[in-house]
């Protein structure tokens, strides 16, 4: 199956992946990514971990709580969002708190295109309508799960990018400049990038880190990556011509990345699939990476297929 035809699939798998699991968290048994043994392979691999593992331990996350001063990040067509401070939510994950005040004639709805956290990105679930002349507390989550996938103690710097809809059509109708939100931890939070694994892709300013196999995430099985735009524009990162140990697959996964950016993402193995193809396990891999760009979708490069395995 094409990577268009599964895209709806993808975009929803993800949303409730968000929801009920959070993107790459160490749920339960994983299993490492490794390339064939071959010997360039052994000499790479070692350098990568040493260096992830020095960087973990210069690490030194500040203590105590966060904060942040109430300010307004967006203030267009009628519509002011103010940021009214930082809170902490077991469920739901840390989150600030906003006032969106619609002094317009017309009820308007508020999204968030993209949600990045020390650089790296988040998934963004944020909706929310306001009726004309009303206001309406609302809070911004950035996802616990995530932020621990990422290698996140303490959260440095928030950006947000809004837009306004039409909540009868869900037509945009206006699209925010960047809102950045700096906490008091914004001067010592940690943007190194949490790229322990196996180097599956570095081409064209792109590098796609394979980490580890979750066996027991919420759908079946999840293949976690680490992601790193380095590119000067926003990019799709999607993956096509799956097998695993032989048979073709469908993957679930479709990532934007920023530009200059970061992100840990996975891609979904449907546990009914693996069962109709007698997988007890994934263990040899292979598929194609496509690249386009975020804004207009034209491709930007295919990779070679790339074959790796876990241990």
């Amino acid at each position: 199956m094409g990577r268009r035809e599964v895209l709806g699939g993808v975009v929803c798998a993800a949303v409730c992946a968000g929801l009920l699991a959070g993107c790459g968290a160490e749920t339960g048994s994983t299993k490492a990514i490794t390339k064939a043994q071959t010997p360039a392979t052994e000499e790479t691999e070692a350098p990568m971990q040493a260096e992830t593992a020095a960087q973990e331990a210069a690490a030194e996350p500040s203590t105590g709580d966060t904060s942040i001063e109430e300010q307004v990040l967006m203030d267009a067509e009628g519509v002011k969002i103010t940021a009214r401070g930082y809170t902490k939510d077991t469920i739901y994950g840390d989150g600030i708190p906003l006032l969106i005040e619609n002094s317009g004639s017309k009820s308007v709805g508020i999204g968030c295109d993209a949600l990045i956290v020390n650089h790296y990105m988040l998934t963004n679930l944020f909706s929310a309508e306001v009726a004309a002349g009303k206001k309406s507390n609302e809070t911004l989550y950035l996802s616990s799960s995530e932020r621990e996938a990422c290698g996140i103690d303490n959260v440095g710097e928030v950006e947000a990018y809004f837009h306004l809809y039409d909540p009868d059509t869900y037509e945009t109708t206006y699209t925010a400049e960047r809102a950045d939100i700096k906490t008091n931890h914004y001067e010592d939070m940690d943007t190194s990038p949490n790229d322990g694994g196996t180097e599956l892709v570095n081409e064209n300013g792109i590098r796609i880190v394979g980490k580890y196999v979750d066996e027991n995430s919420f759908w079946g099985n999840a293949v976690v990556l680490y992601l790193e735009n380095n590119t000067d524009k926003n990019v799709e990162i999607q993956c096509d011509d799956m097998s695993v140990n032989g048979y073709m697959m469908t993957p679930y996964f479709s990532s934007t990345v920023y530009a200059h950016r970061m992100a840990v993402d996975d891609i979904t193995l449907m546990q009914s699939e693996l069962d109709e193809n007698g997988i007890s396990g994934v263990e040899d891999v292979e598929l194609t990476f496509h690249v386009l760009d975020a804004d207009t979708f034209e491709t930007i490069f295919d990779t070679d297929p790339v074959s790796f395995q876990t241990k």
